[in-house]
């Protein structure tokens, strides 16, 4: 495969030139329906693909998908082979950096504890093959709330983890790594473009400094108008964003894409990548209750027992507790049942992510398909194509049909 940083230029030459911008997609691989989703839709469309997954996704220690850095990277390759797929596909880290994973909040962690297991899961992304590290070390947990991180702080924390990165690179003879830094989060302190600026003059001297200027990453991460409530793109912001990186080499890394109302507005203003996950699992949550109520048609006639899938679902959800991560200030005391019909149906669709691969979810869904399939349908196939439809309209967004031809990958 082609080196990010290599296709990051080859973006900026295409836009600068005047020919059709592209924007890389960037899939969450927040479960095994999505995954295969992804990588379908890729082969469908001959499009580069990129997935960007978390430590508290995918992770050698506790990922709530279950894989490890090494069985998210054969999995991956698993579906490739399924398909006939040699294109591009890129694992990548997104945001790897003390905190971010739950259980080092949870656990209460020190900031050398966290650093540590940190520096421990770049060593397994590295390992497994990924090829863009995400590195984000906006996050102290021994500030107050929305208490940033002085800019010099952030930078040399993402300087060491960088640092980290390249020796374990260079000693296991690996692929060349690119690299994303930066956070779209208050808590970083760089959502301000003044702020930002400062955050980049920073780094670019720290990185000389360290004789490690050829790491400068080829993705920034910054705030372009959307977050986890907010889907309006601000395009302005964008290409503004993009004057600044474009001279250096880099574009932006839109986080929160989900649900975003404007993606095609994405490649015409820079933006070189984007992070794309709730919506997917939303969509395979979506999928299943519709063939639940297929399925009800199926036992209302018969002595089948049904799967109660939806129901198993949500009791599974409420107990895990994973839900109180996505509460609003004012809900914060609120049981589950208190919270509004609307709001109990987002927490569901999106802490269903963190079950999947729960025992009794697996053994629900797997009673839903065997209970479909004796009216022969393929509710596995169902599910895969409705995921599929979403991750498209992105493709189609971002101008990525046929890009395997158009990159020359």
């Amino acid at each position: 495969m082609r080196d990010l940083n290599e296709i990051i230029k080859e973006l900026i030459l295409r836009k600068e030139q005047g020919e059709k911008p592209i924007t890389l997609l960037a899939v969450c691989p927040n479960s095994l329906a999505v995954l295969e989703a992804a990588v379908r839709a890729a082969v469908r469309n001959r499009s580069i693909m990129l997935f960007a997954a978390t430590l508290n996704q995918v992770d050698f220690e506790a990922s709530y998908t279950g894989w490890t850095q090494a069985d998210f990277v054969r999995q991956l390759g698993e579906f490739a082979n399924k398909y006939h797929w040699s294109g591009p596909l890129y694992p990548c880290l997104d945001h790897g950096g003390p905190w971010l994973k739950d259980l080092h909040t949870l656990a209460k962690l020190s900031y050398s504890e966290t650093m540590n297991k940190v520096k421990n899961s770049i060593t397994a992304c590295i390992e497994a093959g990924y090829r863009l590290l995400h590195i984000d070390p906006t996050v102290d947990r021994t500030l107050s709330i929305n208490q940033p991180l002085p800019i010099q702080l952030v930078v040399d924390r993402t300087v060491e983890l960088i640092a980290y990165a390249e020796r374990i690179q260079l000693a296991g003879g690996f692929p060349k790594l690119a690299y994303e830094v930066g956070t779209e989060e208050v808590h970083g302190g760089l959502v301000d473009v003044d702020r930002f600026e400062e955050f980049i003059s920073l780094l670019r001297v720290q990185l000389y400094k360290k004789n490690l200027d050829h790491c400068w990453p080829c993705l920034l991460v910054a705030q372009i108008g959307t977050d986890l409530h907010t889907t309006i793109f601000k395009p302005e912001v964008a290409e503004r964003l993009y004057s600044i990186l474009a001279p250096l080499g880099s574009m932006v890394k839109g986080h929160y894409t989900d649900w975003v109302k404007n993606p095609e507005e994405y490649p015409t203003t820079g933006i070189g990548a984007a992070n794309v996950g709730p919506e997917f699992t939303a969509e395979e949550f979506k999928a299943l209750s519709e063939l639940e109520d297929q399925e009800r048609e199926i036992t209302a006639l018969t002595r089948i027992p049904p799967s109660n899938f939806i129901e198993t679902l949500q009791n599974t959800v409420v107990e895990s507790g994973r839900w109180k991560k996505w509460l609003l200030p004012e809900e914060e005391d609120l049981a589950f049942t208190e919270l509004t019909p609307t709001r109990k149906d987002w927490l569901l669709q999106t802490g269903s992510r963190y079950i999947w691969t729960n025992d009794q979810v697996v053994a629900a869904r797997n009673i839903l398909y065997k209970n479909l399939g004796r009216k022969e349908i393929d509710a596995h196939n169902y599910v895969i194509e409705k995921i599929m439809h979403v991750i498209e309209k992105y493709i189609r967004a971002f101008n990525l049909q046929n890009s395997v031809d158009t990159l020359d990958m």
